[in-house]
């Protein structure tokens, strides 16, 4: 509500054109129980559309695991060195354990550094030190860093272990690179745009694709959330205007319906 500027009563009107994230269809499923009394039925039909909810436990819709033989899938995929608790998490949470894990290759095990300076950084002339293996620790001091250049890459100039050593990173909050999308006309019925901020981590259809109401269209993720866009109506795909991957505002356009 809060992200898409809406009020109670607009989901009561429009809720059959909305696009609600997975967890909030997942809720409404049943994945996790009813609530007492059952949940709203026309709340329920809104977020479902079309969807048939649980009555039952959600327990009883759960496949046997034959762990061995997902450890030796899971090695496979991942090596040697996972444990069942790794195992455990992919079989869970699948796609958060994959990007945790595509993280730890480019950027190694940043499990030693300080939380502090792990989420916040150093600041001027802050020294750190850091215990990268038992016994083994190097001393980390951040002398300056220069303004955003025009592609938002800042000169990092540090010390480490007493060597002066020169990065370059991209300031990820700068604006230098910012990237303007074409917006959805909200008059245009054939756009699509995209309902809120966030990485448009799935396309499900391409173009000439024909769509009926409610078959799912793309997928956007935010804050660890998905959220699924929805056909609100039947056409064909005309256009796909952006790729996986892309990081989008809320209106610019990801697809044209005639």
């Amino acid at each position: 509500l809060v992200t898409n500027n809406l009020t109670i009563d607009d989901v009561r009107k429009r809720g059959h054109s909305l696009s609600f994230p997975e967890s909030v269809v997942s809720l409404f499923k049943g994945d996790i129980g009813q609530p007492v009394g059952g949940f709203d039925p026309e709340l329920q039909t809104m977020i479902l559309k079309g969807v048939k909810p649980y009555t039952e436990r959600p327990n009883e819709h759960l496949k046997p695991i034959d762990f061995d033989t997902e450890m030796s899938v899971f090695r496979e995929k991942f090596g040697e060195s996972v444990t069942e608790t790794d195992l455990l998490s992919w079989l869970l949470y699948p796609k958060v354990f994959e990007e945790f894990m595509a993280r730890r290759k480019e950027y190694g095990d940043v499990t030693p550094i300080p939380t502090l300076n792990f989420f916040y950084g150093l600041r001027n002339d802050e020294e750190v030190l850091i215990e990268i293996d038992k016994g083994k620790s190097i001393l980390v001091r951040l002398l300056t860093c220069t303004e955003p250049d025009e592609e938002g890459k800042r000169k990092v100039f540090m010390r480490l272990n007493g060597q002066t050593r020169i990065i370059e990173v991209q300031d990820a909050n700068s604006k230098a690179v910012a990237h303007e999308n074409e917006k959805a006309e909200k008059s245009n019925s054939s756009h699509v745009g995209a309902p809120l901020q966030g990485k448009l981590s799935q396309l499900l259809i391409k173009e000439g694709d024909a769509v009926s109401p409610n078959q799912p269209l793309f997928v956007i993720e935010a804050m660890k959330m998905e959220t699924t866009i929805t056909a609100t109506k039947p056409g064909t795909v005309r256009r796909v205007v952006l790729k996986p991957g892309q990081m989008v505002r809320a209106e610019d356009l990801v697809l044209e319906l005639d």
